[in-house]
């Protein structure tokens, strides 16, 4: 007997209370990774989601306005004013496409109102304009914009800001697109076809929230006459002649990607959407485009280039 207990004794393994904690603390750390990788996968799937409805949405802002800009040309025979300019006197100096385009996506009211404010005062950093100047209007600012979602306080007034803005061609010499200062173009004009050819498309404020605003506004000034480019209307290769952004590049600019805090992004279009933009063309259909259709986006600009195209995508 004494032998077989001794046997048994040998046999038999021998926990000690820290081998024991020891496998507890592997399991514990072996749960707490799955868990992390777990929840990490989790976070990425529902940030993956939220962008993608954020981009749909911001398709269909896309989508009303193309709509709306097909309308207004119903309306009179032809497409808005980018800007309004006319030497200083145009009736309503300054104002956007974005403001004709009010009473043909429910704000006539609105409209109304800034008719009255012209007739009280010309120039729109005005008492009479503030109202309006300051009003958000979620159409014209994208989902993922936060920054335009809220109207910006400059000191004096507030301004409500745009992420989309009018295709003027190329830049803002050559007026070669639909949407650029003192424009008045017809669907019929646009020789390369209103399916191969852009109305507006996505690009944030700029970082001094200087340029973007969609009630009016001067943008760059090429000699005496404000453009409007690059506060409402955008060519794909823009560029830039203005003093207080002597720190850019004077271009030409590109389609990339671009960031919130550098003012020299508000010289190309961009989003704040994964890999590319919005764009709506003058048929009214939207396409997401990517970066990497850079190359086409001068011909997909112009209204009568005679570009031929493969693909838009």
């Amino acid at each position: 007997m004494l032998i077989i207990r001794k046997a048994i004794e040998i046999s038999s393994p021998k926990y000690s209370k820290n081998n024991c904690s020891a496998y507890s603390m592997i399991e514990l750390l072996v749960v707490i990774s799955i868990i992390s990788i777990s929840i990490s996968l989790v976070l990425a799937a529902v940030q993956n989601v939220r962008a993608a409805a954020a981009r749909t949405r911001c398709g269909n802002n896309l989508r009303q306005i193309g709509l709306a800009l097909q309308q207004y040309e119903l309306s009179y025979g032809w497409l808005p004013m980018g800007v309004a300019y006319q030497n200083g006197k145009a009736p309503q100096l300054s104002i956007t496409w974005m403001t004709r385009l009010l009473p043909y996506v429910d704000q006539n009211s609105l409209w109304l109102q800034a008719l009255a404010a012209f007739q009280q005062n010309s120039f729109f950093e005005t008492p009479p304009h503030f109202p309006i100047l300051s009003k958000n209007m979620p159409l014209f600012v994208c989902p993922s914009d936060f920054q335009a979602q809220s109207p910006y306080n400059s000191g004096i007034f507030s301004v409500a800001l745009t992420s989309y803005l009018g295709s003027e061609g190329t830049n803002l010499i050559s007026k070669d697109g639909v949407l650029f200062v003192d424009s008045s173009i017809k669907l019929i004009e646009i020789t390369d076809g209103i399916s191969n050819t852009l109305a507006v498309g996505e690009r944030p404020p700029s970082a001094d929230k200087t340029l973007g605003w969609w009630y009016a506004g001067w943008g760059q000034v090429l000699g005496n006459t404000p453009t409007g480019s690059c506060d409402s209307v955008l060519g794909v290769r823009e560029l830039q002649v203005t003093p207080h952004y002597s720190n850019c590049s004077p271009g030409p600019y590109s389609f990339r990607f671009g960031s919130l805090n550098n003012d020299c992004d508000a010289f190309h279009f961009w989003s704040l959407h994964p890999g590319g933009g919005n764009f709506v063309f003058c048929d009214g259909s939207v396409h997401f485009l990517t970066y990497a259709t850079d190359s086409i986006l001068p011909a997909l600009a112009t209204r009568s280039g005679a570009e031929i195209l493969d693909s838009i995508e």
